[in-house]
């Protein structure tokens, strides 16, 4: 309790009471306080650290787990007075505060959101604390768990939880490997086969198409035989057939035959020549 002259450093300010009244908050430098009629009260405005030490808290489904947790606070510089006028103890308070706060906040909260958890937990303790000890002038800026310890025999069933989890996980894993590898072959194939179809069918197409062409070739060389045969055929006249038929005659008088029938249009065909017999005599008898 300075009396007389005193320093105020620069990271405290000084509350000075009158008569057991609030005076004034002075800010760092040298100060005086009255002696007798007054009294100044130093605080410390720089953030503290408290570790909370190592307590059993239950969780919502009845585990009991030990915890211990570190608190970051300090009072605020616009409120140095409430931290003296307000609470015999903030450092004290904030400590059993924070306890009590814990429990109730693991208290609804089972373990495997706890262990899987710990920053909602931390979040959630620091936002019940800051409600409380906003009017002590208290300011808590951070919590941090450090450890959540469940018991052994519970420590052994999460393992072989986790263990058994770990092999379905595996299990499924492969499955679901096989399955995709299954269904990437089916796809495979289904895709050769649609290309071996497609091939087939292009190549029955192409084989189509070469015969369709080759008949179309041939039918078109037999037109043109037929009409180059006709042509031939319209410019034989009447002479020519003559002596084709002549020429059969000579071949059929080579044989053995003693008889020949001639068919009538053979005399139709001999006028030519009897026609020229005939002009070449009444030629010459003139």
């Amino acid at each position: 309790m300075p009396f007389g002259i005193t320093v105020v450093r620069q990271f405290e300010k000084m509350v000075v009471l009158r008569w057991g009244r609030l005076e004034r908050v002075s800010p760092p430098g040298l100060r005086f306080v009255v002696p007798f009629m007054e009294d100044g009260r130093k605080v410390d405005l720089r953030e503290r650290v408290q570790r909370v030490p190592t307590q059993k808290y239950i969780t919502s489904d009845n585990v009991v787990v030990d915890m211990d947790f570190v608190i970051y606070y300090r009072v605020m510089e616009d409120n140095a007075e409430q931290a003296v006028l307000n609470v015999q103890n903030f450092e004290a308070a904030v400590v059993n505060l924070a306890l009590s706060t814990l429990r109730a906040v693991i208290g609804a909260t089972s373990l495997a959101s706890a262990l899987a958890e710990r920053e909602k937990v931390r979040d959630s303790l620091q936002v019940r604390l800051d409600e409380v000890t906003g009017r002590w002038g208290v300011k808590v800026s951070q919590v941090e768990i450090n450890e959540i310890d469940p018991p052994p025999g519970v420590k052994n069933a999460m393992e072989r939880e986790k263990s058994a989890a770990a092999i379905k996980t595996a299990d499924i894993t492969e499955s679901e490997g096989q399955r995709q590898a299954a269904i990437n072959r089916a796809e495979g194939e289904k895709q050769s086969a649609i290309l071996e179809a497609e091939g087939r069918r292009q190549s029955e197409i192409l084989e189509a198409e070469g015969d369709q062409q080759a008949a179309i070739l041939r039918a078109q060389g037999f037109s043109t035989a037929l009409d180059q045969i006709y042509q031939v055929a319209s410019n034989v006249d009447a002479k020519t057939m003559s002596l084709q038929y002549f020429e059969v005659l000579k071949e059929m008088g080579s044989s053995p035959a003693t008889k020949f029938v001639f068919p009538m249009e053979f005399t139709s065909m001999l006028q030519p020549f009897l026609n020229l017999g005939g002009g070449k005599s009444a030629k010459d008898n003139s």
